[in-house]
Order: structure tokens, then C-alpha cells, then sequence
């Protein structure tokens, strides 16, 4: 019996070069030995996600995403309460496509994303569970979702990489920290912090240093809490991330492994941030799913040059912010060889 595929693919995507590649896709999965169809999400709630949970339970063996991180998200979250979920695949067109650069998928061009699909590599990858709802990438409380709400969806198209640049050099002055409550595996942090990330790969915002020691599939998230509000010091773990991720030891960070994660802000309002969209408010709980979702990967490790590719204008940004990272004194460089402090 031939193997289906269906591309859930989102036409609006990446300046819409979608739908320009969409016959390619499709022949190039066909050639495969895939009986290929293809599903354009539309304006609804929910669209991927409703036609993925379909799909699947009509015994389709591969679903591909392609779209940006929502897209992914949507289609995750379509099959990961199901006892039976199919292989899955994505082609990347959104604006950071953070979980494409985790998996070595290309980034720039959709019909060589398919060509890795079909090649039929495969890793099984934890998945996460924030309350009710799946996440592929990250979760997080504080700066970055404001980020994220404050960039509208016009300037992510145009300019990906750079909107969020802009946006975060903007919030930067405004930091203020919450009390927060996060329970995890071996611990509890009991303080103010200004941020809170519960990554599931290395690439975070584009940033590949975040979490430089990230695993895909060992059943443990990466829990990172930013203790400090002070503009100065947190340019300074800015500059450390940069500078080969040195920010994993320093005391102004609690950096972890956990399984499980509880979440609040007692008194305040924490709103958190999921795959880049809103999820809800605090409290909420974390649960990593381990190898619960097989995904094409490039295993083969595909050259750099070929994933770290990005829009010039983005690169000429980092490298002018990474230079002015540069100029701050090097007032707490005596921190690099201190050890996490947890409370």
C-alpha cells in the first residue's frame, strides 16, 4: 500500500513564495514514493491544527508543516494528544524558523527542505506541554513575550530577524522584574527575576549560544532564569551568549535541566509566551514529552554555509549590535568563573 503525505502549508507565509513552490514540494514527495496532497491553512482558528488532528486520524503517514513556527506549532498540537501520530516534516518560511535551524533543515529554500523530507531521516524529538497546549521550541515569562506581541506581524514579514533586533533594543530600558515562584526537577527559585525561558533546542530567537548544550530528544528541557533587571549587567549576559555561551555559569543566572516546570508570578500578571504566540497567563505547568514526535531531519549535517545563511540585513544588524556589546566595560567579567546560584 503507497505511502500519503499531507503538506499543510500556510499561503501567506514568507512573503507568500509558498504557494510559488508548492507544485515542486509535491512532486518531490511523489518521487519519494508519497501519495501527496496539499491543505492551505485559511484565516479560521485553528486551521492547521483541526487539519492535522483529520489527517492523521484518516492514517496519513507523514505530515509536513510548512510555514513559519506557528505553522509548526499548529500541526503539533493537531497530533500530539493522539495515541497513533504520523511522521512529520517541515519546510520552513517564516521569520526565524528557529526550530528548522535546530533540525538542519534549510531555511532559504523550500524545495531543498522537501529534499531532506524525502530522503527519510528521522529523529524522534521531545515535545513540550505548557497547561493544555504543545510547544516544539520554547516557552517563556517576561521580556521575550513582550517582544513578541510588540513586533507587529507587517514587520515580521519584511524584516524578520531585524524587527525583533529593533524591538528588543527598545524594551530593553524598560525591564522590570517580577517575583517569581518556578518549581523544577532537583529545586525551587524563590525571587525577582526580569525573564524565563523553557527551551527545547539550542535556537532561541535566531541565537544558537542560548542553550549551547541543548539535546533534542533526552526527555529534559532547559530551564534558564535571568535573576537581574539592571540594564548594564544584562547587556553583559547579552555579551556573554556572543561569546561562546558563556552565560551557563554566571551567578546572575539559574541554568538547569528539568523534566517539569511550575511557573507563577504570585500577585502579578505573567503573561507567557509559547512557540512566539501567547499561551495564557501564569501559573503554569511544563511537562517535557520525551521522543514523542518523529521528525525529518537532516542527520547528515548539511555544511554551515548552508544554515547559518541569513537576510544581509539582519547579519549587518547582529554585527553592529555584537560591536556595541563589545564597548561595555568589563566590569563583571570576574563573574565568568562563578558557579549558578540557586534558591
Amino acid at each position: 500500500m503507497k505511502k500519503r503525505c499531507r503538506v499543510i502549508y500556510n499561503p501567506t507565509s514568507g512573503r507568500e513564495a509558498m504557494k510559488k513552490d508548492l507544485i515542486g514540494i509535491l512532486d518531490i514527495m511523489e518521487n519519494a514514493g508519497y501519495e501527496t496532497s496539499a491543505f492551505a491553512t485559511t484565516p479560521e482558528k485553528n486551521s492547521a491544527q483541526n487539519e492535522a488532528k483529520r489527517a492523521a486520524e484518516d492514517g496519513f503517514d507523514l505530515l509536513i508543516a510548512a510555514g513559519g513556527d506557528g505553522t509548526i506549532n499548529e500541526v503539533v498540537n493537531g497530533i500530539a494528544s493522539l495515541d497513533k501520530r504520523p511522521k512529520m516534516g517541515i519546510i520552513p518560511a517564516g521569520t526565524t524558523n528557529d526550530y528548522a535551524r535546530a533540525l538542519k533543515i534549510p531555511r532559504e529554500d523550500p524545495l531543498a527542505a522537501a529534499k531532506v523530507i524525502a530522503k527519510g531521516q528521522t529523529v524522534k524529538m521531545d515535545i513540550g506541554q505548557a497547561n493544555e497546549n504543545y510547544f516544539v521550541n520554547i516557552a517563556a515569562g517576561g521580556l521575550l513575550s513582550e517582544i513578541t506581541y510588540s513586533v507587529p506581524s507587517e514587520l515580521k514579514s519584511q524584516f524578520g530577524y531585524l524587527a525583533y533586533l529593533a524591538k528588543g533594543a527598545e524594551l530593553l530600558p524598560r525591564i522590570k522584574p517580577l517575583d517569581m515562584h518556578i518549581e523544577y526537577d532537583e529545586g525551587v527559585f524563590d525571587g525577582q527575576a526580569s525573564m524565563f525561558f523553557v527551551a527545547m533546542t539550542n535556537s532561541v530567537g535566531g541565537f544558537e549560544q542560548i542553550v549551547p548544550d541543548a539535546s533534542l530528544d533526552d526527555g529534559k528541557f532547559t530551564l534558564i532564569i535571568v535573576k537581574t533587571s539592571n540594564l548594564v549587567e544584562i547587556l553583559h549576559l547579552i555579551r556573554k551568549v556572543f561569546n561562546g555561551g558563556k552565560h551557563v555559569d554566571d551567578s546572575r543566572i539559574v541554568y538547569v535541566k528539568t523534566s517539569k516546570i511550575v511557573a507563577d508570578a504570585p500577585g502579578e500578571r505573567m503573561m507567557i509566551n509559547v512557540d512566539g504566540e501567547y499561551g495564557g497567563d501564569a501559573p503554569m505547568t511544563f511537562i517535557d514529552h520525551k521522543q514523542h514526535i518523529e521528525m525529518c531531519a537532516n542527520t547528515d549535517q548539511i555544511p554551515d554555509s548552508a544554515i547559518t545563511a541569513e537576510n544581509a540585513l539582519a547579519q549587518d544588524a547582529r554585527d553592529r549590535f555584537v560591536h556595541e556589546m563589545e564597548q561595555l566595560p568589563d566590569q563583571h567579567e570576574s563573574d565568568d568563573d562563578t558557579t549558578t546560584t540557586e534558591k
